[in-house]
């Protein structure tokens, strides 16, 4: 029996304007319907803090060392669910919950200015949109230089690029929690099916290389 593909999920604790924050609500809902029976899934909240960030990524990297790190945050401006391409160093002089911002205003000295996924995103998003779930999704390249942006820059950086973040709209604005919970589900077994096919791929070049 193959072993099971470790996934972590995380959203964020309430911040501003959003006193009931959507993204922890969302995991909670995919956490309820679970990925599927090949996936152990860990979900965790993220406080909205620079620091508790710093700290808390390493450790969920190096305790689980998952397959794939999905990290989810609201959007007040989204109005679709929305993968974002990449993530950016430099630009973080929002404050956070305890009104503390990084004093070099980015994520990690001399890192590059900007690190990808390894996924391909558009792809994900033309599969999942194509499924006829009912939720739309989107792209987009600019994770917005605060918490979100911070925490993916730091999941990319650590996990070599195996990592996705996806921003949701408010509660309501257009989508339930089961319609966000089935959107998350959707989009990280498109994930994980990629993932599959670039492993599949490296594997075989690899035995390749052997042979000659």
């Amino acid at each position: 029996m193959a072993s099971k593909r470790k996934v972590i999920v995380t959203g964020f604790e309430p911040f501003g304007e959003h006193e009931v924050n959507s993204s922890w609500v969302a995991v909670q809902e995919l956490e309820r319907l679970g990925v599927d029976e090949s996936v152990d899934l860990h979900v965790c909240e993220v406080p909205v803090e620079y620091q508790a960030v710093q700290s808390l990524l390493p450790s969920l990297w190096k305790e689980h060392e998952p397959q794939l790190a999905v990290h989810v945050g609201v959007s007040g401006l989204a109005t679709t669910v929305t993968l974002e391409h990449c993530s950016h160093n430099k630009g973080y002089k929002r404050l956070d919950n305890c009104g503390f911002c990084p004093a070099s205003h980015c994520c990690m000295e001399n890192g590059p200015d900007c690190i990808h996924s390894v996924l391909d995103m558009d792809a994900v998003c033309k599969m999942v949109n194509g499924s006829g779930l009912g939720v739309t999704l989107s792209v987009s390249q600019d994770a917005g230089r605060y918490l979100c942006d911070y925490t993916y820059y730091t999941s990319l950086y650590l996990g070599h690029g195996h990592s996705a973040f996806i921003h949701v709209p408010p509660l309501g604005k257009p989508y339930s929690s089961q319609e966000l919970g089935r959107a998350l589900r959707a989009a990280i077994l498109e994930m994980l099916k990629q993932l599959q096919t670039h492993e599949g791929h490296c594997d075989r070049e690899r035995r390749h290389q052997r042979h000659h």
